[in-house]
């Protein structure tokens, strides 16, 4: 109790030191009143009193400190006078501290900014409730290479039973993502929803702002109702609470509001900044979408809750059972399919594709701050150097050590701290300018901002670097030499060879992290450079693209959809300035690279090869000469390759090698589906190049092109009861004119024909490609950036060691030019000093880029992490900076006058 009650009197007393330092000195001085008291009436007159007196006593401020030191807590009570006497010398330095603050608020800011985007996406737990037991469920099909053909979907018999048969799970549905018609008052929109069963909102778990959710039994009952985005109803509906009951036209059907979801609400969790849903509709699975190929269709999804006490691993293995029973019910013509049912937390299926990147700007922002960390200790020991004849007086005087280093560390605090709220701010401005220039492949950007963990991640990374930055110098500071320092006087001289040592370890780690953080850059830029060199296999430059969606409501028949079709190509290619036009089911460039199994004729597959997957793309017209695409055998398509006609095909140069290496493709046939799947053959009349649908840097799958109007006819057994073709398409057309002056021409020339059917994402096909490029764009740019920071921050430090140490050998250039040493001859040894620490810092930083060649591998396209040109050039680069960093310092050294030197001395 003693001691506890101890404790708070000191921590009171830490907080009432004015009052007490007040009764303290009216208690000394009564003290020392009384001692003069007594001297006078021994005989003393009251000057000898008075000394004698303060001999008696002892001295006066050593027994205020001991007063202090036992009322309170040691060195927190100095903290104030330490603050502001760091102050008062900051005030002195305005160069140093303007310098020492902008260098931390640049490496603390950028790596705050990106931290934010790391906890937004990566660490920050999905806005639902529990989020811990949500999961996705899906397929995956076994023997499927294309990349597409590999995520974890369902079809629809799958969304049935897997809801029906699976035990482990509370809640669990299917949604599936498409683009819809809105008209109504107004010019019609293009806008994303998402249809999903009436358990996904339960086990989502999050209630709706207004109104309510729709239910699984409106669901199975096909209701016309629709929950809105809180986006939404602000925007097209200006936050009206009166919209409940009220009515939107989607693809002309009449849905009705039920509820507006809160504003932060957000599903599916889909990449990028531009294909978010708006709305939500029942999934109201149809008959026809359990029969015929439809059956084969993998493309929904699923997402769950789990129940208490399940694992993902034992709902995947119930998921499994319902997955082998779905493979006994599949008709005779996919008997060979086998799938597995996959579960995975929602969490980690949102920010799988995400976290390679994010590590890595993560670890090159890091690189950046440690080295202005390290820049700002060099300059801090510089300082300490420069102050050490003070610092030697203070301890000749009984300053303690640790209060040298208290203060060491306080002064660098207190510049981490103003550079980490400049840099906070920075941050801040940063992601307001960039989260919209982030890349499409990046889930929940929307979430990304300065928060309370981001800020508290802030401040302890401003305290953190303000510790570490302090730590050298302030050690370098208490191990000074009292004797040497006040007997050097004003004289310069050497530092210490420690001193010295640990500036040019500083710099060599500085240049290391920023070659290796170079290397990085070289290798993406190469890898960039080498992607630009893929031939897409299509013309970019004057094309236009547009979707279009025909809805069901008025387009009923296949005639209406012909009609529509015919009316649309000859208007479009009688536009003036339009070369050519066409429409094709798969955009170039545009990332929609599903693919479907094909049967070869002839071909044996080789043992576990999987199955025989291509893209199929389906054309009318001609988008060959629309896109540029080149033509390497054969014939295209003409109006006679019709319906009533022989099926016929077009495949892609990858295709033609794979399954007929030298042969001629012309003649050779192929079906849909696999061996025990009875559709008729197609021959083959037409070779083409190899076409990138996605990225330049993503492989090129096989590739099929068709008519549309055999589709149904190709697809025979797998064709669904009453299936249409050609009621959505991309329109592409080339131009004499500038494609972007096209756009509000295609739009009137589509409106005359169906005023109210709106054309989706028009874009030109240049447009088309930088999108599938922006992803390693950004890589390159926002490492290169770092790369060029992490330089110029080396070289600066490089720049302020040597210039330090010129200055500290004044004296010994003087002398050696005294002696008949030549101005080049200092240049030279100057030089020789900034090579040597530049090329112990690049021989580690090479080893540091091939430390992390396994971390970069995955970012790099058809370049290898130890290209010896790159890894050359960023060493040369690098040595030649630091000799440009060092020679000012030498011949600033190089002009000294002996004399001036001398004398000063």
């Amino acid at each position: 109790m003693e001691r506890l009650r101890r404790f708070f009197l000191k921590l009171y007393l830490l907080f009432a030191n004015a009052k007490v330092e007040a009764e303290l000195a009216r208690e000394i001085g009564a003290h020392l009143a009384l001692l003069e008291d007594e001297y006078v009436r021994q005989g003393m007159t009251p000057e000898e009193a008075r000394r004698a007196a303060k001999l008696a006593y002892g001295g006066v401020e050593q027994a205020k400190q001991r007063h202090r030191d036992e009322r309170t807590f040691q060195g927190l009570s100095q903290i104030p006078q330490d603050i502001r006497y760091t102050f008062r010398q900051l005030r002195k330095s305005p160069g140093f501290t303007v310098t020492a603050v902008l260098m931390l608020a640049l490496g603390i800011g950028t790596t705050t900014a990106i931290f934010s985007i790391v906890e937004g996406i990566l660490l920050r737990p999905l806005p639902f409730p529990d989020p811990d037991r949500l999961v996705t469920l899906g397929d995956v099909l076994e023997g499927s290479h294309c990349a597409s053909c590999a995520h974890s979907s369902v079809t629809a018999p799958d969304i049935r039973n897997y809801m029906r048969d699976t035990q482990s799970f509370s809640h669990l549905g299917g949604y599936r993502g498409r683009l819809f018609e809105l008209s109504g008052p107004g010019d019609p929109a293009a806008v994303n929803g998402t249809r999903m069963s009436g358990e996904v909102f339960a086990a989502l778990g999050v209630q709706p702002l207004l109104g309510r959710t729709f239910t699984q039994q409106e669901d199975e009952e096909g209701q016309q109702v629709a929950v809105l985005s809180y986006g939404m109803w602000q925007s097209r509906f200006h936050g009206d609470a009166n919209v409940l009951g009220g009515k939107i036209l989607l693809y002309r059907k009449p849905y009705t509001v039920i509820g507006v979801m809160p504003r932060d609400f957000e599903f599916p969790l889909n990449p990028g900044h531009v294909n978010q849903g708006e709305f939500w509709l029942p999934l109201s699975l149809q008959p026809e979408e359990f029969t015929a190929g439809s059956v084969a269709s993998w493309n929904s999804h699923m997402v769950g809750r789990l129940k208490p006490g399940i694992t993902a691993g034992q709902a995947q293995s119930d998921a499994e059972r319902v997955a082998q029973d779905t493979m006994r019910d599949y008709p005779a013509y996919m008997r060979s399919l086998r799938i597995h049912a996959v579960v995975t937390p929602l969490h980690e299926d949102t920010v799988r594709q995400a976290r390679p990147l994010l590590r890595t700007l993560l670890l090159a922002v890091i690189v950046v701050l440690l080295i202005a960390c390290a820049n700002l200790a060099g300059v801090l020991l510089v300082r300490a150097i420069r102050r050490r004849r003070e610092i030697a007086v203070r301890l000749a005087l009984g300053a303690r050590a640790a209060t040298l280093l208290r203060q060491a560390i306080l002064e660098s605090t207190v510049l981490s701290i103003a550079g980490g709220t400049i840099g906070l701010a920075l941050a801040a401005v940063a992601l307001r300018v960039g989260v919209s220039l982030l890349p499409q492949t990046l889930p929940r950007v929307h979430e990304i901002g300065l928060n309370w963990p981001v800020m508290l991640f802030a401040l302890g990374l401003a305290l953190l670097t303000g510790l570490l930055c302090g730590l050298a110098p302030a050690f370098a500071a208490i191990r000074t030499s009292v004797n040497e320092s006040l007997k050097e006087g004003g004289r310069t001289g050497t530092s210490g060879s420690g001193h010295a040592r640990l500036r040019s370890a500083l710099v060599v780690a500085e240049i290391a992290v920023a070659l290796t953080l170079l290397t990085a850059s070289g290798l993406l830029l190469r890898s960039f450079e080498k992607m630009r060199d893929v031939e897409l296999g299509f013309r970019p430059d004057n094309t236009l693209a547009a979707l279009y969606v025909l809805p069901q409501q008025r387009y009923r028949t296949q005639s209406a959809i012909d009609e529509f079709t015919r009316t649309l190509l000859n208007d479009v290619g009688q536009l003036p300035g339009v070369d050519a036009v066409g429409i094709t089911s798969f955009l170039p460039a545009a990332g929609n690279n599903w693919g479907i199994a094909f049967t070869i004729e002839g071909y044996v597959s080789p043992k576990g090869a999987g199955l025989n997957m291509a893209s199929m793309s389906l054309v009318e017209s001609d988008p060959f000469e629309a896109l540029g695409i080149r033509v390497l055998r054969g014939r295209v398509f003409t109006e006679s390759d019709n319906a009533n006609s022989q099926l016929v095909a077009i495949v892609n140069r990858k295709m033609a090698e794979h399954y007929w290496p030298g042969q001629d493709p012309i003649g050779k046939r192929l079906r849909r589906g696999m061996r025990e799947t009875s559709t008729p053959w197609m021959t083959v009349v037409g070779e083409v190049d190899d076409v990138k649908l996605g990225s330049r840097d993503a492989e090129t799958m096989p590739q099929v092109y068709q008519p549309v109007t055999q589709t149904v006819a190709s697809e025979s057994v797998l064709a669904s009861v009453g299936e249409l073709s050609g009621a959505d398409g991309w329109i592409v057309l080339h131009s004499r004119m500038d494609p972007e002056q096209m756009e509000d021409t295609l739009r009137a020339t589509v409106r005359q024909i169906d005023p109210q059917l709106p054309l989706y994402q028009m874009q030109t096909m240049e447009h088309a490609v930088s999108k599938s490029e922006a992803p390693r764009r950004f890589n390159t740019v926002l490492i290169s950036s770092f790369a060029i920071a992490a330089v110029l921050l080396s070289v600066l430090g490089i720049y302020a060691v040597i210039a330090f140490s010129v200055a500290l050998r004044e004296q010994e250039m003087a002398v050696r030019m005294a002696l008949g040493f030549q101005r080049s001859g200092v240049i030279l040894l100057i030089l020789s000093s900034g090579a040597k620490l530049a090329a112990v810092g690049c021989g580690l930083g090479l080893l540091g880029a091939l430390a992390a060649s396994r971390l970069l591998r995955s970012f790099l396209f058809e370049v290898s992490p130890f290209d010896p040109g790159v890894l050359a050039l960023s060493a040369i680069a690098m040595l030649l900076l630091a000799l440009a960093a060092s020679a000012l310092p030498a011949r600033r050294a190089s002009g000294t006058d002996p004399m001036l030197a001398l004398r000063g001395e």
